[in-house]
């Protein structure tokens, strides 16, 4: 991926863009993707770059807002010159920028569990799809908690589209779904705590959660402040992860359960590497699969970058297709079909520290599948 040169070198960097919030609802689970995008970078620039060359970050702060992302994304594009963004956490901010990065024939790198459905040549989609997330945990909830689920969620396309995967999935299995609500993001607490209160009226067996960010901390604490645990209702997620849970707290989460790529809890040498490299870095904080996938698209497009030795996005998106990466998940690629990565589904519970103990994971890596085309329900059914 890189040559050997023990320091950053000195010749003109490869200029790309990092679009993460450090702000805002979104900015918890954004910091991750940020702290992973520049542990990556720091990584490959202290091993000489790519091709003798350093890569040269332009970082700004969207503050979760989908204006900002769209405005933002016009400035690395047009003012700052870039062609490469590494950016975006939710599918509403993804949305807005994906105009510009395809009239200006960019290439966007987007780490984020998603609702699928959407393909670009402009995108290489690192985060999982709804046939390595959603089906899985859909199976899961219904073999080991209940077939009567309730779901709440934000009020836009992600939750909504998810939500849909997902009823389809556990009523064509037998279930139920009790109630579906969503609340804007940045709700006022009033809406979280009637929502609990809906919950706690209709007793369903598992909650269905995709609330992200601080809404999600409020609600996860409400949830426990009115005296339900996981041990009666479990809240099933999947964007609720390490670097969330310590900031709702262990005490709170303990017993929830999340669908992911990665925890940090996975023993292999290569997460044990990250985890080195993390630690020495940022301190006690936790790393999640939104920093792990940032990391490793970063090294992924760095691979990609040492083949061509060119930013053009026809021949890095025909080089991703190319590369792979033992990553701290497991190894990865890029499918050519849709530019979205192999991964390796799992669901895990949390447990009292805040990490997450691996309760079940796919034998193999899953190819993407984002338009759910090529199996039908019954091959998300875990055995």
């Amino acid at each position: 991926m890189t040559s050997s040169t023990p320091t950053a070198p000195h010749s003109p960097g490869w200029r790309v863009g990092v679009l993460y919030s450090r702000t805002g609802v979104s900015g918890i689970t954004e910091s991750q993707h940020f702290f992973g995008t520049v542990l990556a970078i720091e990584e490959i620039n202290a091993l000489g770059g790519v091709l003798g060359r350093a890569l040269d970050p332009v970082a700004y702060d969207p503050r979760s807002d989908a204006d900002e992302y769209r405005r933002l994304a016009g400035r690395l594009l047009l003012d700052d010159e870039i062609n490469v963004i590494f950016g975006a956490c939710t599918s509403h901010c993804r949305k807005a920028m994906l105009p510009a990065v395809e009239r200006t024939n960019a290439l966007l790198w987007y780490a984020s569990v998603y609702e699928g459905f959407e393909y670009s040549p402009n995108v290489i989609y690192t985060g999982a799809s709804p046939n390595q997330s959603s089906m899985q945990l859909a199976a899961y909830l219904m073999q080991h908690c209940g077939k009567r689920i309730f779901l709440v969620g934000a009020d836009y396309i992600y939750p909504r589209e998810t939500n849909r995967i997902l009823r389809e999935a556990v009523e064509d299995h037998g279930g139920e779904i009790l109630d579906e609500i969503y609340l804007p993001l940045g709700c006022a607490d009033s809406d979280i705590h009637e929502v609990i209160r809906d919950i706690q009226a209709r007793d369903p067996d598992v909650v269905f959660s995709t609330q992200i960010g601080s809404d999600a901390l409020r609600f996860y604490r409400r949830f426990h402040d009115v005296g339900l645990h996981a041990r009666n209702i479990p809240i099933a997620s999947l964007t609720v992860t390490e670097s969330e849970v310590r900031e709702i707290g262990a005490e709170v989460c303990t017993g929830h359960i999340t669908a992911a790529p990665y925890f940090n809890t996975l023993q292999n040498p290569r997460n044990d590497y990250f985890l080195q490299r993390w630690h020495a870095r940022f301190g006690d904080r936790p790393a999640s699969v939104y920093a792990e996938a940032s990391y490793n698209q970063v090294h992924l497009f760095a691979r990609a970058l040492q083949r061509v030795g060119s930013l053009d996005t026809r021949k890095l998106v025909q080089a991703a297709h190319g590369v792979t990466l033992d990553s701290p998940e497991g190894p990865l690629s890029i499918l050519a079909e849709n530019n979205h990565c192999v991964l390796t589904p799992r669901i895990g519970v949390c447990r009292p520290d805040g990490r997450f103990d691996v309760v079940w994971q796919s034998a193999e890596p899953v190819k993407p599948d984002p338009y759910l085309t090529t199996f039908g329900l019954d091959e998300f059914w875990l055995r």
